[in-house]
Order: structure tokens, then sequence, then C-alpha cells
């Protein structure tokens, strides 16, 4: 790995969190004696939420668990010492026992303390896809698409990115972003795209599992948080009738920028190496093997022990579009160390062959290269039949998933995470029997969900907010400005907000804040102002790199396998052309429905 080229300077997360306890009990004791306020009570939590940019964006950070776990703490306190809340009045009519049976163990309490459902649903959705990426679908499907395009990159970019975001409206776009830039890099790397636009086609990936996904429920944290806070008014068919038309016009600008940067790039069909040629059947033999799948570059960067002062001269050969082991021959590295390295690449049984191939590749002898690949070809037949069965049970999979997906939908007494641990119980059948390959995909969701564990402290903060009365002074705010502006104007500014507060914090986090301030409004403009409001949180988290969880994977991405010395500047001035596109685009549909909703009126 390469290593950062500004220094970061993590401050001790340890001391903060005994920092904000201590802290948190001298509140709690004075608010014994002296009612505490709930604009004290707001600036906390507003302030954690600022931390977790200013701590999060520059030099000198905090970790965010240990940010927000520990200022939960003060919020707590604060909470506790408020002259009167709804749970104040609660625990003095029923007492504490009452309180925390209803709130603390019974699942309906903690899904409005954390979003316990949502965030179950998440967690399952995640092992689920994590399983179903090992079964490779996607490479096979974008490998299968570049053929029938003739090695033509721009409608295989187009064909692949429509389906992902199909997809990121019902399987977290969280989790396709990090197969789908590995899969267009893969394309981008063989057509010799210049780095300008591979790097561009990895930031697109960011807008299609986002702005894309908003399409339904339950692709996107943000939108789970909104149906959760204003169920039952939110559901489905609201998704379908005011989301999907944004996410099919914000597709269709994509898709005008991918034709402006791809048209032209081509993939020598008949050169293709045979690792690339095999991308799908390779890569699932990478994880039954080795219990890891990589990028060459990725591959290379972690075994620079092995190749020592050459490894940024093969790195650069796999930049210009050379195979992996065409790159290690023309670089003169030792025969045994080409071997092993393979092995480790792709398979040990496969290494004496692939090098050969290579040789002869890399000599011009084409005749050779081609009677070397036929056995490389035979081997990895056997393991397609596997791959096979896997990809199977994953289709299989879907059944229960969407099956429990329309219950819930019928029966909201059914949990949501019911349907996303049924669709990873029947996936994870199919690779079950397969060690290294089944603890890769539940070692990767367990990372992936862990980017998660800093928002059970913020929604609990944003919870006693609510408890505490907050929202109630939002919401006249938002009927105020109705009143005064119209229904249309007041989205239009949602959007804009949300878009901006999204592009400094995480969406999740503003999904939950700005939302709560909805209940209460005529149903007509509730729909206009959460649609607005959830495509100014998909919108704002593509902004920046740290907006969404998709940015911060796509921005590691380029730092990591692209470019070293990209910085969060450029990030936002290659993406504010296409944002502004977007923007203008939603604002256009947002007025659109104020206007049809003024006429319906």
């Amino acid at each position: 790995m390469r290593e950062q080229t500004s220094a970061v300077v993590m401050l001790s997360g340890r001391k903060f969190f005994f920092s904000c306890a201590m802290l948190a009990a001298v509140i709690l004791f004075i608010g014994r004696f002296v009612p505490l306020s709930i604009s004290l009570l707001a600036l906390e939590v507003f302030g954690t939420i600022l931390g977790l940019f200013f701590f999060g964006s520059f030099r000198y950070q905090i970790h965010k668990n240990a940010l927000t776990y520990g200022m939960v703490l003060i919020i707590i306190a604060t909470f506790c010492g408020l002259s009167s809340s709804q749970w104040h009045v609660e625990i003095a009519q029923r007492g504490w026992e009452r309180w925390a049976q209803d709130y603390l163990f019974s699942f309906r309490g903690l899904d409005e303390l954390i979003h316990a459902d949502t965030m179950l649903f998440i967690l399952g959705l995640t092992f689920f896809v994590a399983v179903i990426a090992q079964t490779r679908l996607l490479e096979g499907l974008t490998f299968f698409l570049l053929r029938r395009y003739r090695g033509a990159v721009l409608p295989t970019a187009l064909a692949v990115t429509a389906v992902v975001a199909f997809a990121s409206g019902i399987l977290d776009g969280v989790s396709m972003i990090g197969l789908t830039i590995r899969t267009l890099v893969i394309i981008m790397l063989l057509a010799a795209a210049p780095t300008a636009a591979v790097r561009y086609a990895v930031m697109v990936c960011t807008a299609v599992t986002t702005v894309c996904g908003i399409w339904l429920a339950y692709g996107e944290p943000p939108n789970l948080i909104m149906k959760a806070n204003l169920d039952p008014y939110i559901d489905n068919a609201f998704f379908l009738r005011y989301c999907a038309p944004i996410a099919v016009a914000s597709y269709l600008v994509i898709a005008w920028q991918l034709r402006r940067r791809l048209r032209g790039e081509h993939v020598n069909l008949e050169t293709m190496d045979v690792i690339d040629a095999n991308a799908e059947d390779v890569r699932f033999v990478q994880a039954m093997r080795h219990g890891e799948v990589l990028t060459p570059i990725e591959f290379v960067e972690n075994h620079a022990s092995d190749l020592g002062d050459k490894t940024d001269q093969v790195v650069e050969r796999l930049r210009e579009g050379e195979s992996v082991g065409v790159a290690l021959v023309r670089e003169q590295i030792p025969e045994a160390t080409r071997k092993q390295l393979l092995g480790r690449f792709v398979s040990e049984d496969l290494a004496e062959s692939l090098d050969r191939h290579y040789v002869f590749q890399a000599a011009g002898d084409q005749a050779g290269a081609l009677a070397a690949e036929r056995q490389v070809d035979d081997t990895l037949a056997a393991s397609a039949r596997r791959r096979k069965v896997a990809q199977s049970f994953g289709a299989l999979a879907l059944i229960p998933f969407i099956g429990m997906l329309v219950w819930h939908g019928l029966d909201h007494r059914v949990p949501l995470f019911l349907a996303s641990f049924a669709g990873f119980s029947v996936a994870l059948l199919g690779i079950a029997d397969i060690p290294k390959m089944r603890d890769l995909s539940l070692r990767e969701a367990r990372y992936e969900y862990a980017e998660y564990y800093f928002l059970f402290p913020l929604f609990l903060s944003i919870t006693l907010l609510t408890k505490a009365g907050f929202f109630d002074q939002v919401q006249n705010l938002i009927r105020h400005g109705t009143e005064s502006l119209g229904p249309s104007h007041v989205a239009f500014g949602q959007f804009i907000g949300s878009s901006l507060l999204s592009a400094i914090l995480d969406n999740n986090v503003v999904a939950d804040f700005a939302s709560r301030a909805l209940h209460g409004l005529p149903i007509d403009i509730m729909h206009l102002f959460a649609m607005a409001q959830i495509a100014g949180y998909a919108l704002g988290g593509c902004w920046t790199h740290i907006g969404s969880a998709q940015s911060v994977v796509a921005y590691a991405f380029i730092r990591r396998d692209i470019d070293e010395d990209y910085t969060p500047v450029q990030w936002i001035k290659e993406m504010t052309p296409i944002i502004l596109q977007l923007l203008l685009v939603i604002t256009v549909l947002i007025y659109v429905e104020g206007a049809l909703f003024s006429w319906l009126s």
C-alpha cells in the first residue's frame, strides 16, 4: 500500500471518550440542581454532527466511533437534566421499570430509539450482497456485454451501470459500489484508457449507486431512515411514484457524461489476456483458493517485497493496459518469482502454464501463447461448474428476500430485517462448503458494516431531541414557510439544504434529522418535501469525498490504485459539473411536482 502524502494526526479516541464521560458526570450533577435547556441539547447534537466533518476531513482527526459514543454520554446527561420532556412525563407517571420494558427490552422500543429494524436490515443485506458478490455474477455479465459489443467500452459501461443503478435500489448501493468499481476499472485498463477517464469512471459509480439508487426504499440507508421516520405515510408506492423519475432522469444525465468521456475507448478482444478473458472464473478461483480477490495493481503492491525496486515499473505497465504476467516478464522478474506470484494471484496448479503463456506472449509468439492458454482454459472450466452452482443459490435467494419484502409491505408488524437475513441464509448455502470464500464474504461484510457503528449514538441523540420537543418548533417553521412561500419553493429549499448538509456530513445523519421535521404535514405536502430531501441526501452525498459511504469507498480506491496524490479539492472540482447538471434536472422535477400539487389542490 502507498502511504498517504498528507500526514494525518490521529488524536487519542480513548482520551476523548473518557473526557466526555467526565464532562457528562459534571453535567448530570449540575442537572440535579439547575434545569438545563433544549437549546443546549440541540447545540451538543449539532456539535457532534459537525465534529464528524471537522475531525474526519482535516489533518487532526478523531475516530468517528470515539467521537459519537463519547458525545452521546454528554447528550444523555443533558437530556436527563431537562426540566421536562415526553420521557420525563412517562417515567414520572409509570416509573423507570415500565419505561425500560417499553424502550430497552422491546423490539418496537429499540426501533424507535436507534432504528433497530433498519440497521438489522442493513446488516443482513450487507452479508447477503457480500455472499452474492463471491459468485462473480457482475464480472460475468460485464465481460459477456463486452464481447457482445465487440470490445466497445461505452455501451458496456452504460449497460453495466444501468444494471447497477437498478440493483442499488434493492441490494444496497454501499455494497454494490466496490464490486462495480473493480469491474469497470478492469475494462478501462484493458482499453488503456487515460488515467483521468479511469478516475472519472470510479467517481461516476458514486452517483450511479446513490442518486440512481433512490428509486426504492431498500437500497439506500437514508431512504430506509426516511421511511421509518414517516411510517406509515411513506411506503414503496411513494418511492416508485416520486423517486423513480428522479433516478431515471439522473441516470440519463450520467449516461450522457459517460458518453463524453468514454466514446471511442475500445478493448481488443483478440489480444485479451487469458486472466481477463476468464475474469469471473479467475476471481472465483482466487476467492476459493486464497480467500482474497485483488485487482492486479492491488496484488502487485501487496507483494512489493518480492518485486523490490521493480514494483513501480510493474504497476505503471499495468496502468498502461498490460497484463500482470506480461508486465512481470518484460520487467525481467526471475522465473521462480514470476511463478510464485502467479500461483498466489490465481492458483498454484496454473502457475507454470500461465508463466509459459506470458513468456510466449511477451516474445510475440501467439501460437505458443495460445497453446499454453488452452491448458489454463481447461482448468478454469472445471471451476466454472462450481461457480454456477453458487450463482444458482444466489438467484434462488432472491425469492425469500423479495417475498419477505412484499410481506413486510403488506403487514408492517413483520420486521423488515427478516427479508435480508432470509436472502443471506439461502445464498450462503451456495458457498458454505468453500471455507476461504465463505470466510472472505463474512469478513468483507463485517468490515463494511463496521462503517455504520457510529450511527447508533447519533440516532439515539436525534431521538432524544425529538422527545424533548425540538422538532415541534422546526415543524412550525416549515408550516409557516409553506404558507408564506408556497410548497414548491420550500421543497426546493429543503432539497438544496439537504444537499449542502449531506456534502459535509454523513447523509444518513442528515436524513434522520431532517425527516423528523415533516411530521404533522398534509400527506401530499409531506410526500413532496420527502422527495426533495431524499434527492438532496443522494446528490450531496456524491459531491464530496465524505458525503456518503459510497464516496468514501470511491475516494479511497482512487488514492490507493489510481492516483496517490489525488485530493478532496480535486474530487469536488471534477464532481461539480455532473452535480450541477443533476441539480438542474432534479430542480425541474421538484417544481413540476409542486405545480402538479397546486393544480390538484
